[in-house]
């Protein structure tokens, strides 16, 4: 790919879950190694402007990934940490990214920054209509304000910001980790241990809210192409262009993992969002990108790691 040819490319996140396959598609369209920097999270704190200073030097393409996420669970655990840590590491990475000069800074956004009643299919226009889902509503802003400073740096500086709007990613290697999880990893290891244990699964809320899903390889895919083919300064959304509802999605799982015991849906614990799914014919227009693995498939391939894994994830 001529686009990549002797870039210097930065990935925040690249060790992690989207980033890590992000990296592997960078590789394979001809980035060098020698021309990528990941930095650890052991070693670099991108909430320090010294750390974001440090990681952009010699920087020609930013593709900030790196965040602080989770499930309902973990955003009302710590809705201050939420905002605070991805404002941080958003704002100081691409005010240092600017003063470095760096040609090209791509930032994932995400659904939850869509108001609460948001019409089905989410349409980037309806962006600001209105207040995100409480449970959700500090990690949405925070990573919506990130849309606002490349807006903002873009008319002042000139300079080349890119939001995607990204709905919840799924696939191998993803968080497994109870307290942090998004919903599919979590049903995934809640089926796996009651089905060897012949315990029961608990499911919060009612099973009536919706969402949509998108895997991991087409999110990654998703992210170089629109690093390769988009200049404008609109968000745009990234996502597979279909809803399930959870108890939908609960039945699919337990099929999946040939589960037939007890599952009980804990009403007292919020549901969320009542219906999310993205229109996503901008991205094919605008970078020609469109989810390409069947849903089933992808949580096939999500199960079969998972269960090849799990004795190493805790």
């Amino acid at each position: 790919m001529g686009f990549w040819d002797g870039k210097r490319v930065l990935v925040t996140g690249g060790a992690g879950f989207l980033g890590s396959f992000v990296v592997e598609r960078l590789l394979a369209r001809g980035v060098r190694q020698k021309d990528l920097r990941i930095p650890r999270i052991e070693e670099i704190d991108l909430r320090k402007w010294e750390s974001c200073v440090k990681v952009v030097s010699d920087i020609d393409i930013v593709l900030h990934i790196a965040g602080r996420g989770g499930g309902i669970g973990a955003n009302r655990a710590a809705p201050g940490e939420m905002f605070y840590d991805n404002a941080t590491m958003g704002i100081h990475l691409m005010e240092a990214a600017r003063q470095a000069g760096v040609k090209k800074f791509v930032m994932t956004g995400t659904i939850c920054s869509y108001p609460k009643f948001t019409p089905v299919p989410f349409k980037e226009e309806d962006l600001w209509k209105g207040y995100p889902e409480e449970t959700n509503a500090a990690y949405g802003l925070s990573k919506k304000m990130m849309l606002v400073q490349g807006q903002a740096y873009r008319q002042q500086y000139d300079f080349n910001s890119i939001h995607l709007l990204l709905v919840n990613l799924y696939g191998p290697r993803d968080d497994f980790n109870p307290r942090t999880s998004h919903v599919i990893p979590a049903l995934i290891r809640k089926f796996d241990e009651a089905k060897a244990g012949n315990g029961k699964v608990v499911v919060w809320g009612t099973g009536k809210a919706s969402r949509e899903f998108l895997f991991v390889e087409d999110a990654a895919e998703a992210f170089c192409l629109a690093a390769e083919k988009y200049d404008g300064s609109e968000p745009v959304n990234v996502g597979a262009g279909f809803e399930i509802t959870v108890k939908d999605l609960v039945g699919l799982i337990a099929r999946l993992l040939r589960y037939d015991g007890i599952i009980e849906w804990d009403t007292t614990k919020p549901d969320g969002q009542p219906r999310r799914m993205l229109e996503v014919s901008k991205a094919m227009k605008l970078f020609e990108f469109s989810a390409k693995t069947k849903f089933e498939d992808g949580l096939r391939a999500t199960i079969d790691w998972y269960q090849a894994n799990k004795s190493r994830l805790g």
